[in-house]
This record gives C-alpha cells, sequence and structure tokens, in this order.
C-alpha cells in the first residue's frame, strides 16, 4: 500500500480514499484486504542455524589454523589434529550460539502485536485479533490499550499517548483529532495520529486505520532490525592480520623452498622444513586464548550490572569513541520530578496539587504522580486534604484548552481548582501579574515544564468553565532529573576521550537543561535537533556532530543515521537504547547497549544489557572493556613474540646450511609446554595504569599498532639470534641429539621468560612488588610447564628427540634466557623514560 500522509488529510477525505466510512468495512471486504495488504505483523525471515554456524569458519585465522592441523594429520600427530580442530570447533559454537540468540529479534517485535482490537465492521463493534486489523477498519482505544495499527484519529476526548517507544520522549502527547497538519510536519508533532503499539495513557479515541504491518511506523523500524551489526575491532583487525601473515608466510616459504633447492637439499628434508616453518607460524592457541580473556572478561562485567549477550563485544568497549546515549532512563531517572515552585498563595497551590489530581503517587499522569511526590516531600498529608474537599465534578483534561479542572464542596460554597498552560488559564483571568510572567518564562528556558494552577470560590457547581473568573496562584516546574553518579562519568568519558551525545525526543531547551546538569553541554557545544539533520551531507553532519553535544526531537532515523555516519568515518559507536524505536541503531552500532528494565526486541538485538539503567555503569563498562582488550594485545604479543621466534630460528637455520635445530614434534611440545600454560593466565592480568587517562585507539591499531609490531619482531629476532648462535655454538661441540635438545629447552626457558615479562608494561623494578600479585595466575602456567618440560627430558625423551640435559647445558639455557630478560627489559625501561618525558 503506498504511504498515505494522513496527518495532512481531513477525516473524510482520507475515509474516501480508504473506501470506508464511519461505520467501518463489511468482513467480507476484510477478508479481502487482508490477502491483499497481508497480516498485521512484523515478521521477516529468518538466516538458517546451518548458515549462521558455517559462517563461523569464513576466517583466515580458521583457515590457517585448520592447514596447520592437516599438516600435523600429515605428520601422523593425531593428537595435535584434534587439539587444534577442537580449539576451532569450541571458538565456531560460541559464536553461532551468540547469533543464534540474537535472531530473536523479529519474533520479540511480533509478540507485541499479539493483542485483540476493538474494531467497527459494517456498523457492529467487534474484537479480533490484531493481527487481522486492516486498513479502513474503525478502531476503538481507550486507556491501558496498545493501538493495534497506524490509525488517523476520528475522534477523541482527553486522550494523551505514550508515544517513547517510537520517538524517545518522556512526556506523554496529547492528541487532538480536529488538527489539520502541514505534510512535512514530524512524527513527533502528529497529534491527530495513533501510532501502532503505543500506549494509551489516559482517555478515549476513535479512528480509521491507514497503514498496518510493515507499513506502520513500527514496522518500518523492524525492517531496519534486519540490518547486518559491523565486525568488531578485534574481528577486523585479526582479520587484517591474519591476511597479511597469510601472504608473509606464502611468500617466506616459497623463499626458502626454492633455496633449498639451489643448496641441493632432498625433496623430503625441504618438506620437513615447510612442516616446521608452517607448524611454528600458525599461534593456534591464539582464538582460544582471545576467547578466555572475553569471557572472563564477560564474568567481570556481569558483577558490574553489565551483561555481555556477544562476546567480541567485550573488547568494542575498549575502542569506543562516541557514546551516543538516551537522555530518558539512561541519563536520566525516566520519570518527572516537581523541580521549581513560584506560589503567590502557597496554601492555595498546595490545595490545587492536592486536589485537582487523579494520581494516587503510584499510578497515573506523570505530571499528577509528580505533583503528589512533590507534596510529600513537603510535608502535606495530600490524602487528608482530599477527605475534607470532596470533588462533585472534574472537567477532564482539554487538548485544546489545555487545562483540567475540578469542583470541590467546602462548608460555604464551591471551590473550582484548576491546573494547566499559563496561557490557558489567563484566558480566565482578569489580570496576570508580570512577576509570574518573569518567572514562568525563567522556568521555560531552563528546560521545564511549566504549569500554572489557578482556584475560584463559587456558590454553585458551575455546568461549564465558561465565564469563570479564576485568581492563578502559582507556578509548578517540571523536569526529568539526571540519574546519581551520571555527570561523574561524563567526566571520565571526557578524560579518556570519549565524546558523550544524548540523544532525545524532547524539546531542545530540555535537552539542553539536562545536558547542562550532567556535564554533557558546556560552553562552545552545539545542541541541534532531528529535522536539522536533513539539510547536512554525510561529511557536513560528522564535522558537526565532532561538536556536538545534545540532538533533541530525534526520530529512530535519526539516531539511526549518527550511528552510520559516524561509522563511516572509522569512528567506534557505542549506542544506549530501551525501545523498539531504538532497534535499528542498536542492531548497526559498533556495540548497542540496552537497558534491562526497556523491550524485548531492545534487548535481543543488544550485544551488551545494563540491569542498572545508568551512563556511569556504561562508562565503567567502557573502562573494563579497555582491560579487556589490553589483556588481548598482550596475549597477541606474546603469541606472536614465541611463533615468530621459532620461524626465524628455522629459517636462519636453513638459510645457513645447518640442520634443523627442532623437530615439529619438538615445536608442537614447545607450545604446549609455553603457549599453552602460560596464555591462559592473561585473561586475569588487572589494571597496571588508568586506561581511562588514554585516548581511544582505532581498530587497526589497537591490536595490530606499530609499537606492538617493533615490539614483537624485536623480541622474536633477539630469542631466534641468541638460540641460533647457541645451537651453532653446539653443534661444534656435542652431538647432534644433544645440542637440539639444549636448544629445545633454551626456547621453553625464553618463551616462559617471556611471558612473566609480558603481563606487565612498565619496568620490572618500577613497582616491583606487582611482578607478582598483576597475575598470580601466570606464575601456576609456569610451574606447570617446569614439570611437563622435565618429563619430556628425563621421563619420556625418545618421543620428542630429546636427551636429558647435563649441567653445562643448563647453563647455556639460563644464560640465553637472562639475555633475553634484560633485552626485554631494556626495551621497556627505554619507552618508560620516553614516555615520562613526554608527559612531563
Amino acid at each position: 500500500m503506498e504511504d498515505i500522509r494522513a496527518h495532512a488529510l481531513s477525516v473524510e477525505k482520507l475515509l474516501e480514499v480508504l473506501k470506508s466510512s464511519h461505520s467501518g468495512i463489511g468482513e467480507e471486504e476484510a477478508e479481502k484486504r487482508l490477502a491483499l495488504y497481508g497480516r498485521n505483523e512484523v515478521e521477516t525471515d529468518r538466516e538458517s542455524a546451518a548458515s549462521i554456524l558455517l559462517r563461523q569458519f569464513k576466517s583466515p585465522l580458521v583457515y590457517i589454523l585448520l592447514t596447520a592441523s592437516l599438516v600435523a594429520l600429515l605428520m601422523g600427530e593425531r593428537v595435535d589434529f584434534l587439539l587444534i580442530v577442537g580449539i576451532v570447533s569450541v571458538n565456531a559454537l560460541i559464536g553461532f550460539f551468540q547469533e543464534y540468540r540474537a535472531m530473536t529479534t523479529l519474533e520479540s517485535l511480533r509478540k507485541m502485536t499479539e493483542l485483540s482490537a476493538k474494531v467497527i465492521r459494517g456498523g457492529r463493534l467487534r474484537e479480533i485479533p490484531s493481527s487481522t486489523v486492516v486498513p479502513g477498519d474503525i478502531v476503538l482505544i481507550e486507556e491501558g490499550d496498545v493501538v493495534p495499527a497506524d490509525i488517523r484519529l476520528i475522534d477523541s476526548r482527553s486522550l494523551l499517548i505514550d508515544e517513547s517507544l517510537l520517538t524517545g520522549e518522556s512526556v506523554p502527547v496529547e492528541k487532538d483529532h480536529e488538527a489539520l497538519l502541514p505534510e512535512d510536519t514530524p512524527l513527533y508533532e502528529r497529534k491527530n495520529l495513533a501510532f501502532k503499539g503505543t500506549l494509551v495513557v489516559r482517555g478515549y479515541g476513535k479512528g480509521v486505520v491507514y497503514a498496518t504491518g510493515f507499513n506502520t511506523e513500527l514496522g518500518k523500524i523492524s525492517l531496519r532490525a534486519g540490518e547486518t551489526s559491523p565486525d568488531t575491532p578485534l574481528t577486523r583487525a585479526l582479520k587484517s592480520f591474519s591476511k597479511r601473515w597469510m601472504a608473509v608466510l606464502v611468500s617466506l616459504l616459497s623463499f626458502l623452498f626454492l633455496v633449498g633447492i639451489l643448496q641441493g637439499r632432498g625433496f623430503y628434508e625441504v618438506g620437513m622444513l615447510v612442516i616446521a616453518e608452517l607448524v611454528s607460524a600458525v599461534p593456534e592457541g591464539l582464538p582460544i586464548v582471545i576467547t578466555l580473556v572475553l569471557v572472563v572478561g564477560a564474568l567481570r562485567l556481569s558483577r558490574r550490572k553489565t551483561y555481555i549477550r556477544y562476546l567480541p563485544a567485550a573488547e568494542t568497549l575498549g575502542s569506543t569513541s562516541f557514546i551516543a546515549a538516551d537522555k530518558t532512563g539512561t541519563i536520566t531517572q525516566g520519570k518527572l520530578k516537581a523541580q521549581e515552585s513560584f506560589a503567590l498563595d502557597r496554601d492555595a497551590l498546595i490545595l490545587v496539587s492536592a486536589l485537582c489530581n487523579n494520581s494516587d503517587g503510584k499510578r497515573g499522569d506523570p505530571v499528577e504522580v509528580a505533583l503528589v511526590r512533590w507534596l510529600e516531600e513537603e510535608g502535606i498529608d495530600w490524602r487528608a486534604i482530599r477527605e475534607s474537599f470532596p470533588r462533585v465534578r472534574e472537567f477532564p483534561f482539554d487538548t485544546r484548552r489545555r487545562l483540567m479542572a475540578t469542583v470541590h464542596r467546602t462548608e460555604d460554597g464551591y471551590l473550582l481548582l484548576v491546573k494547566g498552560a499559563l496561557e490557558s488559564l489567563s484566558e480566565m483571568t482578569t489580570e496576570i501579574r508580570e512577576e509570574l510572567k518573569k518567572v514562568h518564562d525563567e522556568m521555560a528556558e531552563r528546560g521545564l515544564r511549566v504549569l500554572a494552577f489557578g482556584i475560584a470560590r463559587l456558590g454553585e457547581p458551575p455546568e461549564s468553565l465558561e465565564g469563570v473568573k479564576l485568581k492563578v496562584v502559582g507556578l509548578v516546574g517540571f523536569i526529568d532529573p539526571p540519574k546519581e553518579g551520571v555527570k561523574e562519568a561524563v567526566e571520565t568519558a571526557r578524560k579518556a576521550g570519549i565524546r558523550v551525545i544524548m540523544i532525545t525526543g524532547d524539546n531542545l531547551k530540555t535537552a539542553k537543561a539536562v545536558g547542562s546538569m550532567v556535564g554533557i553541554y558546556r560552553r562552545g557545544d552545539w545542541a541541534i535537533e532531528g529535522r536539522q539533520m536533513e539539510s547536512y551531507t554525510d561529511e557536513e553532519l560528522y564535522n558537526l556532530l565532532k561538536k556536538t553535544a545534545v540532538v533533541a526531537r530525534a526520530l529512530p532515523e535519526d539516531k539511526y543515521r549518527i550511528v552510520r555516519v559516524l561509522q563511516s568515518r572509522g569512528e567506534i559507536v557505542a549506542v544506549t537504547g530501551d525501545g523498539v524505536n531504538d532497534v535499528p541503531a542498536l542492531k548497526v552500532a559498533d556495540i548497542g547497549i540496552a537497558m534491562g528494565s526497556g523491550a524485548q526486541a531492545a534487548k535481543d538485538v543488544a550485544k551488551m544489557v545494563i540491569t542498572d539503567n545508568n551512563l556511569s555503569v556504561i562508562v565503567e563498562a567502557v573502562r573494563w572493556g579497555r582491560v579487556i582488550a589490553r589483556n588481548i594485545r598482550r596475549a597477541i604479543h606474546y603469541l606472536l613474540s614465541a611463533s615468530f621466534g621459532e620461524v626465524f630460528l628455522i629459517s636462519s637455520s636453513f638459510l645457513m646450511n645447518l640442520p634443523f635445530p627442532l623437530y615439529p614434534t619438538q615445536i608442537l611440545w614447545i607450545n604446549l609446554v609455553t603457549d599453552g600454560v602460560q596464555d591462559k593466565a592473561f585473561p586475569f592480568n588487572r589494571e597496571e595504569i588508568d586506561l581511562m587517562r588514554e585516548r581511544p585507539k582505532k581498530p587497526e591499531s589497537l591490536f595490530f599498532d606499530r609499537s606492538l609490531l617493533l615490539d614483537t619482531l624485536s623480541t622474536a629476532a633477539f630469542m631466534g639470534t641468541v638460540n641460533l648462535l647457541l645451537f651453532y655454538y653446539l653443534l661444534g661441540k656435542e652431538s647432534y641429539p644433544l645440542a637440539v635438545s639444549i636448544t629445545f629447552t633454551s626456547v621453553v626457558v625464553n618463551q616462559w621468560f617471556i611471558g612473566m615479562q609480558t603481563i606487565r608494561e612498565l619496568p620490572f623494578l618500577y613497582k616491583p612488588w606487582r611482578n607478582f600479585t598483576m597475575n598470580p595466575y601466570i606464575y601456576l602456567g609456569l610451574v606447570a610447564g617446569v614439570l611437563l618440560q622435565l618429563g619430556a627430558l628425563y621421563l619420556f625423551p625418545s618421543y620428542l628427540h630429546a636427551e636429558p640435559l647435563p649441567t653445562e647445558g643448563w647453563f647455556l639455557v639460563l644464560t640465553t634466557s637472562i639475555g633475553v630478560f634484560l633485552f626485554i627489559e631494556l626495551r621497556k625501561t627505554l619507552k618508560f623514560l620516553f614516555r615520562k618525558r613526554g608527559h612531563s
């Protein structure tokens, strides 16, 4: 069905377009339209489980690991083959189960429509499943109902609808069926429409359905929810590294193969070299170590009211450069509070607040609930006041006059009490004091929603409000107040180089006021409305967003575009949301953060859920995300230093026309007793320095930047060189088997030292006790590795082509290891001194 601008059409014209009437359509016509337009549901095709599972294996690193497993199988090492395949499979299954759960998104959206609807068909009132509502149906809605489809109101009485689901605006919207609006009226100002999925807070309405299913505003959102989430920074970095490493590996092996042939070596010998190089080059423990770091990090976050639904998202937190945060519920409490009051007659203001009010303090209109709580804070017994002044009549809130009135009996007559907009009350009084107007304007300028209160003493209860003269007795300003800890969290984020943009459906003044309270909006910052974004190109909008702190009157498509524009310029964006309107932005964000109390649809697409809906929890999660990312970086450095060191040793020996310094089985054993036991401790590293004082790093440099590359290559080259020299020395002094055994053990112990030194970035002598408290588990891994290596040398040496070491052999092993330790410490000390000089 074509898009109908229902808000710009009169009721009669729309009924004509829809070929309907005030009596609705007939049952036969309804069946035809149901077949033509489809059910009033939000559904989409599901990706098969098999497709999701296969996608987990589409990674260059996985290809390398599977190649290594085949090589191990060809060598007859079935245990290693099964181990590597097992690691890849476990990693794939974890990713599969996480993604499969996210597929429940659209089902949650559909559940929102599993309701009944009251419709008029053929002049008769019927109750039908909302999924069978069709365009042209006449629908009735009242307090407590969920609107079943997008409707143009035909009639309304004091109708108030909560549209935060779609617009994010915290205050319910007053509806007016008589309004006729311009075609370009924004969604949040279409007061003659009611939208599917929104909640009727008060009053009654009747309307004609003009859109169902995917043609509704809710349906359009669900279509965008089907978009693919972006890869995490770690995933992108690993893909980039794997491709480069595969290219380097193929080039190196091709070169060595050619050199071997030119040296006159046999094909078998050269083939053994290729196998040894491949086994050395592949850090097969990397996926499982990364998974362990993410799992441990996710467990730590769960203790801080943060639950990770998609494991790689844990490290994405550490790369975040922008946080696009909802105002309501994340920055503010999500409920109105009487912030300020101004009384010309305090007793009368209290009287009106207590009596012209239908709330019991827990339920009702948000403004009336806030008034009751304000009275309680002032120590006023509002229940006693209501008992003393019984109500005899109510004039419900009138959307055109923008006021509500009640009549109460007193000992000597009646009281007419009114609350509403000051402009409306002004029409019922002879004069408004200038002081009152000034205070009203000042409150409004500070972003408060201001209500005026009036009173009239009468002899008889009035039949209408016409001709009644009021005395205005005061004003009350309301706001959705900030949560505790948000201001401090904003400052922490700013120091960490993260820009927080507050996005809200509220008006600009209110948004700026709240933004100022929590430190998001400061002097020099920009605050814009969502509709202004249409006039900017993506490039212009990106430059604007770098200076923008507040986006008011924002629609779902505005939030979605903000995320996409920032991502297109390389920013890592975290988005918070709790409603269905947030689903598209949550899905495409680098990390979508849903509120635990929010809509199920939002939680299903989010990568992270927080049970304490507070920005401070998110900022603290970013800190732990940086710890997780730093631990992954350390693990990568350790594993690659070990792999590259072995490649350097083997390649150099081959180029020097020396025999193999290590057997392939020894290389696999090295990976077991060094990487296999020590790298499992890296997830438990603690924060060494205040990571929230560092600016966020780009994904491509977070895990594989120049600094890491230089550290890794220098460590690998030094370790490879000292062991090459050791092997060359031993060949002229000892037998070949013993030379290999000593070199084999030297490489193992060297890598233990590298592992112990990698847990810290600062030098060993800087706060030396931290070497033992940063991560005690590394030493448990070391003990296990020592026992395994001693077993290899003295219990089952023949299985690994090894021999027991003499005392001199252990001395040589210790000498190379101390050399590696001193080299790494020298490099760390120089970097530390250079960094301190840079900060001084």
